[in-house]
């Protein structure tokens, strides 16, 4: 989900400059992985890059057909209106997550780093009663607007386009967690050839522009 806008914006960009109809269904990443694993015949896939490796060792995507395209930052959100949180350093940030009431985090590669992080900060167990987690598709952001969490974590392109938000910025440089996603030709691809040009248009050097403006940093 968090390449959605993204992936909309240069599958319309190719099409119209090669004349080509690009159709692209976006999903949670868990669930996507599911369906390329179960053998949907997809012609491209776009996840993150240590699940597109998997699936690759599963047999499920072209040996060597693998495109880095994006490093995604994770960012932190507030309802509208509330008080940002001090991001400046790993220890306003670790107060930051101590003090809030409810922290909302995503079934994504960002939930499981954020998860990964408050382990190490030994605080799983102190922490764990007020946790929620986003259902699979639905953007954090949504239970932040909503008030169901009072703090968010997601990708930074999945926060920036809904309503209802205050962004208080990416994780500080020491704990910063930033995805890879890559994309990556599927085993049963009708248009194998088609979908490597795809690829090579969506990593090529015109697609900066509209990666930075998604929250995005070319790979």
């Amino acid at each position: 989900m968090a390449t959605r806008e993204l992936l909309a914006q240069l599958g319309a960009a190719y099409g119209e400059r090669e004349g080509a109809v690009v159709q692209i269904e976006s999903v949670g990443g868990v669930d996507a992985a599911r369906r390329v694993q179960a053998g949907e015949p997809f012609d491209v896939v776009v996840l993150a890059s240590d699940a597109i490796d998997r699936l690759a060792a599963a047999g499920a995507l072209l040996a060597g057909s693998k495109v880095d395209l994006v490093h995604s930052p994770v960012a932190v959100a507030v309802r509208a209106g509330a008080a940002l949180p001090d991001l400046g350093s790993e220890a306003a940030l670790r107060r930051a997550v101590q003090s809030a009431p409810s922290i909302g985090y995503s079934t994504g590669p960002s939930g499981t780093a954020l998860l990964r992080l408050f382990e190490r900060w030994g605080l799983a167990d102190e922490l764990r009663p007020r946790l929620v987690q986003a259902p699979p598709g639905v953007p954090v952001g949504t239970l932040v607007a909503r008030g169901e969490a009072a703090l968010g974590f997601q990708q930074l392109s999945e926060l920036i386009h809904l309503d209802g938000l205050a962004l208080a910025g990416v994780l500080p440089p020491p704990v910063a967690i930033v995805t890879t996603f890559s994309g990556a030709v599927g085993a049963r691809a009708a248009q194998p050839a088609a979908a490597r040009r795809l690829l090579a248009f969506m990593a090529g050097p015109g697609s900066a522009a509209a990666k930075r403006g998604q929250g995005m940093e070319p790979a």
